[in-house]
């Protein structure tokens, strides 16, 4: 008989002691579980080399001070993986950590400023950048992230959103059908205009429908541990509120996959900031609608702040915000064409 303890730091999955008058069990006895280059878990007899963080993406050394703070603390196990090796980490969508692994985050930092392939248009942001969540972190949590009337107006009236296309819908619901891991619970949260409200509905819908139809055992085991439901929450939020910090609460709170944003520019700039302040939020894991593609509530939110959100645009292709960069790809993520060689006949794919 057996106590469980944790979670062992090399990847063996929950930890046990043994009780009385019994010998350990040995490490053959235990396989290691590691994730693969496609984010899935596989078991494995020899230890992980680096372990990493499920909800905030990124990777670092077993010994990580960071990491061993935050587990000293009573956090962070929960969402620990491992990998056999960098190559794997980087596959499965994972990021260097800024404080045990420094230059490989300068390089990847620096990297994921410009855009990733020569077919996607680049728009620069405007160069006012107010508030970064470096920013936020250097001058103390108690500093209120709330967008000033001076700083909204240096940047003009804002658009207001525009109604979806089924082609936008189809777009994000394919973005979110090609991560790994998989993405299969979602928050959505958007803003009270009516276009948004509409946006959010009809995702609702498409992206449950997707979410139904699935079988492999791994989806039918999330759809049972979720109460079957796709959608875990809807928030919504106006654009304008006292400190923003009741609705990133509440947008957080059911640790979704994945959270999808439709919303005006202006109100979802303002719950970024707070965001990025307040709660654990990962912009890695946000898809939105076409609205949130306009670069001055990037620059009013900050590039730190968005730095890796996605989304649709209205005609199907795609934009993502990169180290400040808004980068677009009219042709989207979903559908690139295979060169036509001996033997074979041009088609359209899924881009990994």
């Amino acid at each position: 008989m057996t106590a469980t303890t944790g979670e062992d730091e090399d990847g063996t999955g929950p930890a046990t002691r043994p009780a009385s008058g019994e010998h350990p069990p040995t490490r053959r006895d235990r396989p290691y579980t590691l994730l693969g280059p496609d984010g899935r878990p596989y078991l494995s007899e020899t230890p992980g080399t680096l372990a990493g963080h499920r909800r905030g993406r990124l990777y670092g050394r077993l010994d990580c001070p960071s990491a061993r703070r935050a587990i000293a603390a009573g956090g962070y196990v929960r969402h620990r993986v491992f990998f056999a090796d960098e190559p794997a980490a980087i596959a499965a969508g994972y990021r260097p950590c800024a404080v045990c692994l420094p230059a490989a985050y300068r390089r990847w930092k620096a990297s994921s400023r410009f855009p990733a392939s020569a077919s996607e248009e680049t728009v620069v942001t405007p160069s006012r950048t107010p508030f970064t969540a470096t920013a936020a972190a250097g001058s103390g949590r108690g500093r209120s992230p709330l967008i000033r009337g001076a700083e909204a107006t240096a940047y003009g009236p804002l658009p207001v959103p525009a109604p979806h296309t089924g082609a936008e819908v189809a777009a994000l619901v394919g973005l979110l059908a090609a991560q790994r891991p998989r993405v299969r619970t979602v928050v959505l949260g958007h803003s009270r205009d009516a276009a948004s409200r509409a946006a959010a509905e009809a995702f609702a819908g498409a992206f449950a429908e997707a979410w139904s139809e699935r079988a492999d055992p791994e989806h039918r085991e999330a759809r049972e541990g979720s109460g079957g439901d796709a959608v875990l929450a809807v928030v919504d939020w106006p654009e304008r509120a006292a400190s923003w910090l009741r609705a990133a609460r509440r947008f957080t709170a059911p640790a979704p996959d994945a959270w999808v944003v439709a919303a005006a520019p202006l109100g979802w700039a303002q719950l970024a900031r707070r965001l990025a302040q307040s709660t654990d939020w990962d912009p890695a894991r946000t898809f939105g609608f076409a609205s949130l593609a306009e670069p001055r509530a990037i620059a009013l939110a900050g590039p730190d702040v968005l730095d890796g959100v996605r989304g649709a645009a209205a005609g199907g292709g795609t934009w993502a915000v990169r180290g400040g960069w808004l980068t677009t790809d009219p042709a989207g993520p979903l559908l690139r064409r295979r060169p036509k060689g001996p033997g074979s006949e041009e088609g359209v794919r899924y881009r990994p």
